[in-house]
């Protein structure tokens, strides 16, 4: 099985240049989330949604390594891909209440979001949608002799489509610059992963396919960060494709009409208080001295108002005009 080579990575001074970067837009992912949650509860927005709150690590460390050309795929409960990638608060949240603001003029929705210009090709509601859409992105990477990548993100669940599989194959013989990025937040939507699949670790179905695989903390930036750094590096290189599995946690409902009955609220309280993304973080650089409480409690309540503002934009904004109906449903 190919590997991923060891890295020394200097953490302290990581952790001095980005660290702030990280905790805000986490901050903000986190804020997003339970402001969307609450608009959803009063009617605002229509449909359904699907949460990432407490999977912040995983969006904002596998990004970090990424150039403004690089492109990433996104899931269902992709806000936090968005928003990482350099997505604004307020055309997202215009986009959940189908103002024509919105990235996709309203049409979209929670789990369609897409953003171009930060070279976001688009959240997918099929489950394992954007991974054969990866293969596709990366052979154009391939033919056109540039040094992007993409990032595929996709849950546990998907791992189990035969479409995965497929793609991870035809990527590793192509050896196509493509980062698959597996989100398992231990539960599909109504069962946990144990009872899916015989392997231990998702990472390990690499192995079938001669690519590294991958195993790490996502609840631990730096630690998603390192191994996200390694699989971009090797992309570029001309190396292919890489297979990493973030073991994180979702704090809400598969979706809001989940009613979550395959998990105790103890386990989700453990999880908020004892292995949080954000706290984490946050403590870990109050320990190494980059970083004070009262600075931490400052940004917090900037990404808090970054999202009413935001919030206060999309209720501002026009409706959809009924004349643009068919608007770009046809190509």
């Amino acid at each position: 099985m190919a590997t991923l080579k060891v890295w020394n990575m200097d953490k302290t001074h990581i952790l001095q240049t980005h660290g702030r970067d990280w905790l805000y837009k986490m901050m903000l992912i986190r804020h997003f989330e339970e402001t969307a949650e609450q608009l959803y509860a009063s009617g605002k927005v229509h449909g359904t949604m699907h949460l990432s709150a407490g999977q912040e690590a995983s969006a904002v460390g596998t990004i970090a390594p990424l150039r403004p050309s690089d492109y990433i795929l996104s899931t269902h409960r992709g806000h936090g891909h968005c928003l990482a990638k350099g997505g604004t608060p307020a055309r997202m949240m215009a986009e959940f209440l189908g103002k024509n603001t919105g990235y996709c003029r309203g049409r979209g929705g929670s789990m369609h979001i897409a953003d171009l210009e930060t070279g976001n090709l688009g959240a997918n509601g099929i489950v394992g949608g954007g991974v054969p859409i990866a293969v596709g992105v990366g052979l154009s990477i391939k033919m056109r002799r540039t040094d992007q990548v993409v990032v595929v993100f996709f849950g546990d669940g998907a791992a189990n489509e035969g479409a995965f599989h497929e793609s991870l194959n035809m990527a590793s013989i192509w050896n196509l610059p493509v980062i698959y990025v597996c989100e398992n937040n231990r539960y599909a939507m109504s069962m946990p992963v144990t009872r899916s699949m015989k392997v231990e670790r998702i990472s390990q179905r690499a192995a079938a396919y001669g690519i590294p695989g991958v195993t790490v903390d996502g609840q631990d930036v730096l630690a998603v960060f390192e191994a996200a750094s390694q699989a971009v590096h090797r992309a570029r290189a001309g190396e292919g494709p890489t297979l990493i599995e973030n073991l994180t946690y979702r704090y809400k409902g598969h979706s809001k009409s989940d009613q979550q009955a395959y998990r105790t609220r103890e386990e989700v309280k453990e999880w908020q208080t004892k292995r949080d993304p954000i706290t984490k973080l946050r403590d870990r650089m109050i320990q190494a001295g980059s970083l004070t409480a009262e600075e931490a409690a400052t940004m917090d309540q900037q990404a808090a108002e970054e999202i009413v503002r935001a919030v206060e934009f999309a209720e501002d904004s026009p409706e959809p005009d009924p004349a643009n109906l068919l608007m770009g449903v046809y190509a």
